[in-house]
């Protein structure tokens, strides 16, 4: 694959996308397997073992990188907008930056909508936690990730931990995060002209699967209108290439305006989770390094 610089990633995800509406017959099972040809825009890691596991009912794969502390993992929720996608796809993903960091990753096969709409996925989420947490990993060893849906998922799983009196793990890195299904930002629509991945009438149908009559609103599928007091710290990456981009923004300052410790970084000139080309593209190496850099002394590692 030849993604080197910020236009191969434009050209590229124009071509997914295009490919990906280019059968207005398809059935949603269609369009499933189309999207797991995402994780292939991510180099496969070398020296990393990856087993099927379940995780508290909730299917996942474990990845575990050469030399890596088993005493520490990362909880992975991968995105798709609730409804494509899979631990198989991000599978990649999660083990470059379990890799960088030096510990194994839980990476979640939670259910999909509309099968299983919200809350569903934030409930597998939480059920995970706690098998890690029965399996002795301490709280303070665990860290959460995810991109997309799988970004606001992960700050979903802190504020439904939080509700259910569990401890808050070490840390939570929401890559690209979705984190209003009301699609309220303001960046919808001055990168809509630039973002090759997300376009709003996408959100708003994947919303609506999700969502299942209930409300925008709610906290557990837009976290930016939840109270996020007491969350474990953030570190949120974004690209300014996004229609997202204003998701990241709204939830950075919300954490901050309730005494959350956060970081946000946006890349110049990078589209909707960019880190999904790593292994190719050098501003996504850098960004996992980065998160490596941020999880590392969090984790105790």
């Amino acid at each position: 694959m030849s993604i080197r610089t910020a236009q191969d990633l434009r050209d590229a995800y124009r071509k997914f996308s295009e490919a990906a509406l280019s059968n207005p017959n398809a059935t949603l099972a269609d369009m499933r397997v189309n999207a797991e040809g995402f994780g292939e825009m991510t180099a496969e890691p070398a020296g990393v073992v990856c087993e099927k596991v379940d995780a508290g009912g909730v299917p996942a794969l474990m990845v575990t990188p050469h030399g890596a502390r088993t005493d520490r993992v990362i909880q992975y929720t991968h995105g798709g907008g609730y409804v494509f996608c899979s631990a198989n796809s991000h599978r990649r993903l999660a083990s470059h930056i379990a890799k960088a960091v030096g510990c194994r990753a839980l990476v979640l096969d939670y259910g999909l909508a509309p099968e299983n709409p919200h809350p569903g996925p934030v409930n597998d989420c939480v059920k995970a936690y706690r098998w890690l947490l029965g399996q002795g990993v301490q709280p303070a060893h665990i860290a959460l990730s995810g991109d997309s849906a799988g970004g606001g998922l992960a700050v979903a799983t802190l504020l439904k931990i939080r509700e259910e009196g569990l401890p808050q793990p070490a840390g939570a890195v929401p890559i690209s995060p979705w984190a209003d299904m009301e699609g309220a930002s303001e960046s919808m629509q001055t990168r809509a002209a630039v973002d090759m991945c997300v376009q709003k009438p996408a959100i708003q149908q994947l919303a609506a699967l999700f969502l299942a009559g209930q409300s925008t609103r709610d906290p557990y599928a837009s976290p930016v209108y939840a109270d996020l007091k007491g969350l474990a710290p953030l570190y949120i990456q974004v690209g300014d290439e996004e229609t997202l981009l204003d998701d990241s923004v709204r939830l950075a300052h919300r954490a901050l305006d309730a005494g959350v410790e956060v970081k946000l970084e946006i890349y110049p000139e990078m589209q909707h989770i960019f880190q999904i080309c790593a292994g190719y593209l050098p501003q996504a190496d850098v960004a996992i390094e980065r998160m490596a850099a941020w999880l590392k002394p969090r984790l105790g590692l």
